[in-house]
């Protein structure tokens, strides 16, 4: 027993690389799909079929074949790649930034759907009556159409941090398994299982994915059902 509580730095680096990496994932998708939910809920454009289309192909898509996808894209020899690391300097590919990136493409289509759902039920005469009453466009946004789709940013946030504790294909082709840079808990896991004898640390690292995504899911149902008792 004491030995499967015994958790060594390596394994203690996986875990807080993949809380950082779905932080960072969360964070940096909520901007964007704040956007992207509300066109897709409010507006109808030429191609928005498509667009919705190529958002959430990640979801059908084998993550192995994502993660190739951006391994050429931003791979060092790739074009957008090649042109980051030639303006900036930092080469994208096999980096923690590239775990980030694999986990914002493979988790953003659920806080989209989330978040373009919660919009979709928001009344747009209250949106109407705020325009009335001279706010404009974006005052109305944020004063009031993102506070009544609370609960489905909230929840599309956790899912996004969630999907990204659990992403493993996307990051292991386009990041690669860095001990310490890029390795976060399911390649850690993987990583494990291949070596004989260390089942422990196996267990041990699947218990923690079990026990960081259930907090982060009843952290997410107990806000949005107080945020319903709030509203009567």
């Amino acid at each position: 027993m004491s030995d499967l509580l015994s958790f060594s730095p390596a394994e203690i680096q996986a875990i807080l690389l993949s809380i950082k990496v779905a932080l960072c994932c969360a964070v940096i998708s909520l901007p964007l799909a704040l956007w992207v939910g509300y066109k897709m809920a409010r507006y109808d454009f030429y191609g928005k079929a498509v667009l919705e289309s190529l958002i959430h192909l990640p979801l059908v898509m084998p993550p192995v074949a994502t993660g190739y996808i951006l391994l050429i894209l931003l791979g060092t020899n790739g074009f957008l790649g090649n042109w980051f690391y030639e303006t900036f300097g930092i080469r994208l590919a096999f980096s923690f930034y590239a775990a980030v990136i694999a986990s914002i493409v493979v988790s953003f289509p659920l806080i989209v759907r989330a978040i373009r759902t919660s919009m979709e039920m928001v009344d747009t005469g209250l949106e109407d009556a705020s325009r009335i009453l001279g706010a404009g466009r974006w005052k109305t946004f944020y004063r009031i159409t993102i506070p009544l789709a609370m609960p489905g940013v909230i929840s599309g946030t956790i899912l996004a941090f969630a999907r990204s504790l659990g992403e493993f294909g996307a990051t292991i082709t386009f990041a690669g398994n860095i001990e310490s840079e890029t390795q976060t808990l399911p390649l850690a896991i993987y990583a494990n299982m291949q070596v004989p004898g260390q089942e422990n640390a196996t267990l041990r690292l699947v218990i923690i994915s079990v026990i960081i995504s259930f907090i982060a899911m009843v952290l997410s149902e107990w806000y949005i059902k107080k945020m319903k008792d709030d509203r009567g």
